[in-house]
């Protein structure tokens, strides 16, 4: 049986490999790591990016080059007997080693970390003249990028944050550009310096003229970029002002400013973690406040559930709620609570009572006088329920007394 006919394998599109200034081979050494390890490097702007292979489109480590400090080729201490060679970039915070596999390699790597670090070609390295119009095509490069993007040490604050900013972390550089307070469009550059122990704040004023900067000061000097304003004072002032790069420490704890209604004063305040739920359902820790309880007055007697009546209304007990009660031969007591009686309104009697006659009839012998109470007592319970009625009028109380004189006269004729 012929198999089945299978459609043609469409191959996956793969990501276009990204394009950088200078790429090669490039083994790295980090100060955690124990042992190089070799990447498919690859350098773009001012950045390094590390892959696994050169046909990967996904970097798996970078190096920002901004905070560079310094290049050296030097070998480590120790590797004598390593035949490869070195060089190594001491960043601001960290030094991080590398190794390839000949001389032509480390001054390539060295020439275009250093044209695109301090946008200029360097002219103390061994290159050929094909190597030196390669970094001239990667310096162009790298002017259109920073003439189109912000340098990171450029912040939206004010004349006085920038110099807090910069007392308070020193350690992340030196000079900060920020708008300019006169509203012109322009910017403002301050630095902060130490000398013999007291700080020296400077502030100086770039124009924007047109698609240039103009940084005033005694022979003004004109930039193509905010980025070659930044090169302008880190390379005049011999990199003694390093470019001012916020740590990227992310909070985890959710924090604010409350004022404190005593005293007046401010107090940060943090929320605490949410910890985790138990069996039961917890109340939130640092929530809105709750209203306290409404304290309830115990009602005295057996129903303690009774719902409190809203005294603008009045409300009458019903019928079926009222205690019940059995009277024999005797009035019925009036409750303690009165009910309020509507005028020209007469209560309903359950039953009609039957009419009387005239001469009584004789009953017969075996009716004797214990029945005759029975009836008299099923009667008195069929006109009257036991539920304290306590509306009835003087009329039925009439009746009543009379009926109970006709049944017993009844009772001693019929024994008679």
């Amino acid at each position: 049986m012929a198999s089945a006919l299978r459609p043609p394998r469409i191959p996956k599109p793969k990501g276009a490999l990204p394009s950088h200034y200078y790429e090669n081979f490039l083994e790295k050494k980090g100060p955690c790591d124990g042992d190089y390890k070799k990447f498919w490097a690859g350098l773009k702007g001012c950045t390094l990016y590390f892959y696994n292979s050169n046909r990967d489109s996904q970097h798996v480590e970078k190096l920002d080059l901004t905070a560079l400090v310094k290049l050296t080729d030097d070998p480590p201490w120790g590797s004598s007997r390593d035949p490869g060679i070195h060089f190594s970039l001491v960043l601001r915070n960290q030094e991080i080693k590398f190794k390839v596999e000949s001389l032509e390699s480390r001054e390539m790597w060295k020439g275009f970390i250093l044209t695109v670090v301090e946008l200029r070609i360097p002219s103390n390295l061994t290159l050929l003249p094909g190597h030196l119009y390669m970094m001239a095509e990667a310096l162009a490069k790298e002017e259109a990028r920073r003439a189109l993007e912000v340098p990171s040490c450029f912040l939206k604050v004010s004349r006085l944050e920038a110099q807090l900013l910069l007392e308070r972390y020193p350690e992340c550089g030196n000079l900060l550009l920020r708008p300019s307070g006169d509203g012109t469009g322009g910017v403002s550059v301050t630095t902060r310096q130490t000398l013999d122990g007291s700080s020296v704040v400077r502030h100086y004023k770039v124009k924007h003229e047109g698609p240039k900067y103009v940084i005033d000061v005694e022979e003004p000097f004109s930039c193509d970029s905010l980025d070659a304003v930044v090169n302008y004072f880190v390379t005049r002032t011999k990199k003694s002002l390093v470019p001012f790069l916020p740590d990227e420490d992310y909070e985890k704890v959710l924090g604010y400013v409350e004022a404190d209604n005593e005293n007046g004063e401010s107090v940060w305040v943090a929320r605490e973690a949410p910890a985790p739920r138990g069996p039961g359902p917890a109340p939130p820790s640092g929530g809105p406040r709750q209203l306290p309880p409404v304290p309830v007055t115990p009602v005295s007697g057996p129903n303690k559930l009774t719902p409190l009546r809203n005294e603008d209304e009045n409300y009458v007990i019903p019928i079926a709620h009222a205690p019940a009660a059995t009277y024999v031969n005797g009035d019925v007591p009036s409750p303690s609570r009165p009910v309020t009686r509507k005028p020209k309104k007469v209560a309903k009697v359950p039953a009609k009572p039957p009419k009387l006659p005239v001469v009584p009839k004789p009953e017969p012998q075996g009716l004797n006088g214990g029945l005759a109470k029975k009836l008299a007592g099923n009667s008195a319970q069929a006109f009257f329920p036991t539920t304290g009625l306590a509306d009835l009028t003087a009329e039925l109380e009439e009746k009543l007394r009379r009926r109970r004189a006709l049944e017993h006269l009844a009772g001693h004729a019929g024994d008679l």
